[in-house]
């Protein structure tokens, strides 16, 4: 009966997950595909502008000195004209934040028109200088109508319409050049007009496999980021249904972990009645377990808090040296179950630092718990405060096997744990430490550690320090921070 239910459950599962991809799919293959297009194709005529110019200012002066002053004057005119209409059309598409297809659609068409009045600027200006020339060879003509469709195949394949557009009033001058020659002059096949004709139409050929080429390799690209688009939104939708599980999950678990660890501190206490020893002893069990439990839930949910940045902070003026031990003395129990000894030099009391009371001394007991888990029984942590000009640090000392520096991605990384044979004596989540670092980060410190000269392992925290005098800044209440998560947001 439990198999069927596995089963139906998997292919419930994997039901949703297809009907996900699919919508996905159909979602992606409405996607404003003309706009993104519309958009490359501006950005690219914006930055090839000034080519563009350069091209149009040689040509006009070549015309206007061999050929005809009229001609390269009015070829001058119509460029300039056409070159300010493509500037605000291309600025007013990349301004455009929406992707309404109506919108898309006007915008193509007056991309359209600056493709019509710039393409046949350009076949003016080729037949115009074949006109003037004279029947012949006509290699400034043929040649600058070359660059344009070469031209046109690199930067104006992202919208179809427009390629085809200048591609057709192209190769219909390619055309028109030499078969108007053949014409007035009625040469036959021998001669070297019809040569020029089949050149050009060679030449055609090789603009439009070019063109081809360009405008496969632009849509494969297309396909690939909407796939890839596709992809990211499928994992970005999977990552937070995650969290919100885990958080959700955690949440509700807590509740009745609280009712019992409660029950279990009861009866251990000897509130509810005379219990055997063998009782006892099982009952203290549980409760470590129940607090085990508890820690996992709660770091669990401090690290969705840090994943989506809503992990809070009030900051307030710190004494630090009693932060460090009230932690000290509250860790003390636990660190002599495990036959730990916590010893804590004497320091300054005027070390006033702004933080989070709670949240350094959860980064702080983290650091006392490894100690201990990861100390022979018999040895000693100690703990101690060093100050420097305008920070202090917390120094936990521990006579452990030592960590080295290959150790270190390892230490801060999540759900990483450092297994050290016969030395660790109660397990761990594997997140305290990851933890502890977003929380140093938020509070503009740092958590770090270094091995001793002897046995064992030194972790310390570095925190600005605000000098002997409480710190002038108000209590505040603030979250981590999305875009920053190194800083805390303090008036």
């Amino acid at each position: 009966m439990n198999e069927r239910a596995s089963l139906v459950a998997r292919q419930i599962v994997r039901y949703q997950v297809n009907s996900e991809v699919k919508n996905t799919a159909v979602d992606a293959r409405k996607s404003p595909r003309l706009a993104r297009q519309l958009k490359d194709y501006s950005e690219v005529g914006l930055k090839m502008a000034l080519q563009r110019q350069m091209t149009f200012v040689a040509a006009v002066l070549l015309a206007g000195y061999y050929y005809s002053l009229t001609l390269a004057v009015i070829c001058a005119a119509l460029i300039f004209f056409s070159e300010i209409y493509d500037y605000f059309v291309f600025r007013g598409i990349l301004a455009w934040t929406g992707d309404d297809r109506r919108v898309a659609r006007r915008h193509l068409t007056k991309l359209m028109l600056g493709t019509v009045l710039s393409a046949s600027v350009v076949v003016y200006f080729a037949v115009g200088i074949a006109q003037v020339q004279g029947p012949g060879p006509h290699f400034i003509s043929l040649f600058f109508l070359l660059a344009a469709g070469l031209f046109a195949a690199m930067h104006n394949h992202q919208v179809f319409s427009v390629l085809i557009t200048r591609l057709v009033l192209y190769c219909a001058a390619f055309i028109f050049i030499p078969v108007w020659d053949i014409i007035i002059t009625g040469d036959q096949i021998q001669s070297d007009l019809w040569a020029q004709l089949f050149t050009s139409i060679f030449v055609m050929y090789f603009v439009i496999e070019c063109s081809r080429n360009y405008l496969s390799i632009y849509q494969v690209n297309q396909k690939q980021m909407a796939a890839l688009e596709v992809e990211t939104r499928i994992a970005k939708e999977a990552v937070e249904a995650k969290a919100e599980f885990l958080s959700t999950m955690s949440h509700e678990l807590r509740t009745p972990l609280t009712s019992i660890k409660g029950s279990i501190d009861l009866m251990t206490a000897g509130r509810l009645g005379p219990m055997s020893e063998s009782v006892h002893k099982v009952l203290r069990i549980a409760q470590r377990n129940c607090d085990r439990l508890i820690r996992l839930v709660d770091d669990t949910l401090d690290l969705q808090k840090i994943i989506a940045g809503k992990m809070s902070f009030t900051m307030d003026s710190i004494n630090l040296p009693k932060l460090v031990e009230a932690t000290v003395a509250s860790n003390r129990p636990f660190a002599e179950r495990l036959g730990i000894e916590l010893q804590l030099a004497p320091s300054d009391d005027g070390l006033f630092v702004m933080g989070d009371w709670v949240r350094l001394e959860q980064v702080l007991t983290n650091i006392l718990s490894n100690a201990a888990k990861f100390s022979q029984s018999g040895s000693t942590v100690q703990i101690y405060l060093e100050t420097a000009a305008d920070a202090v640090r917390v120094l936990v000392k521990d006579e452990g096997v030592g960590l080295t520096e290959k150790d270190r991605l390892g230490v801060f990384d999540r759900y990483s744990q450092i297994n050290s044979p016969g030395t660790r004596k109660v397990g761990s989540t594997g997140i305290g430490m990851n933890i502890s670092e977003k929380i140093m980060q938020a509070h503009g410190g740092k958590i770090d550690y270094f091995k001793n000269e002897g046995a064992g392992t030194t972790f310390f925290i570095e925190i600005a320090l605000c000098g002997n005098q409480p710190c002038r800044e108000s209590s505040e209440t603030s979250e981590q921070d999305d875009a920053s998560p190194a800083r805390s947001k303090v008036a």
